[in-house]
């Protein structure tokens, strides 16, 4: 990881994303892992997959993994002191037998958000990803090339929600780059960098943390064919100085930087 912000900011406008950054120690890995754990017993595996929405709203632990010091720090680098965390999901991708495939498509994650600005997305490993049991792959300098065509995936196994997938001669597959990484550690992505994942094939689980971060100069897109909500936007360092998205901090969220 660059060590300056400076080095951060250059670095991350260059290739479009980071990886891998330290973010928890060996006991708050262990922490968070227990409490994934406790989720996936509560609700089983298909649910845990990819139902746990913003639960940073109702868990404090899940918002003070959200603000870690160490995750924030490269953030501010990159947008600035003034942060709003948007949007947050837990995503399970489980062993995943040779005849089937669960995979995630080529796409661009601000194709969906409905946000004008920059979006830099958090990948927090819960647990060990890498390439056999499907970590995360990029095209690094892809955020540079503007929003690109999604169609509908003619692959079964997809496993985003809107089976979108770009085509690929609209950008270079040789370029793709793994990104694995510990548990504790995390990668930054824009919300513009073109990246998928492959099915797990591994005896092993696959677990993260996904959160989105704008800067509150952002700005939400009037889409009226395709209207959003942001009802889980807290603010999670310096101050909400335009108002474009409401602050719904938890009443409980005290520790703001």
């Amino acid at each position: 990881m660059p060590n300056t912000k400076n080095d951060i900011a250059k670095s991350f406008d260059k290739d479009g994303y980071i990886s891998p950054i330290e973010v928890l120690d060996g006991e708050e890995t262990k922490e968070l892992r227990n409490n994934f754990n406790k989720f996936e017993e509560d609700i089983g595996q298909e649910n845990a997959q990819y139902s746990l929405h913003n639960v940073h709203m109702e868990h404090p632990w899940v918002l003070r993994v959200a603000t870690h010091p160490r995750l924030l720090a490269p953030l501010r680098a990159i947008l600035g002191p003034n942060i709003l965390l948007l949007d947050s999901r837990f995503i399970c991708k489980y062993p995943t037998p040779e005849d089937k495939d669960a995979f995630v498509a080529w796409h661009q994650d601000v194709r969906y958000w409905g946000v004008e600005g920059d979006v830099v997305s958090v990948w927090l490993a819960v647990d060990d990803a890498d390439v056999e049991n499907g970590c995360m792959h990029v095209i690094p300098g892809s955020h540079k090339i503007g929003i690109l065509t999604h169609e509908s995936s003619d692959k079964d196994g997809n496993l985003l929600s809107s089976n979108q997938s770009i085509p690929f001669d609209l950008f270079d597959v040789t370029k793709s780059t793994p990104c694995p990484l510990k548990a504790g550690q995390m990668s930054l992505h824009h919300g513009h960098l073109v990246h998928g994942s492959e099915t797990n094939r591994s005896s092993r689980r696959r677990c993260g943390y996904v959160i989105r971060y704008i800067a509150t100069t952002a700005r939400p897109l009037d889409d009226p064919d395709r209207p959003r909500k942001f009802p889980a936007t807290v603010l999670v360092s310096g101050s909400n100085n335009t108002n474009n998205f409401d602050d719904h901090s938890p009443a409980w969220y005290d520790w703001r930087v």
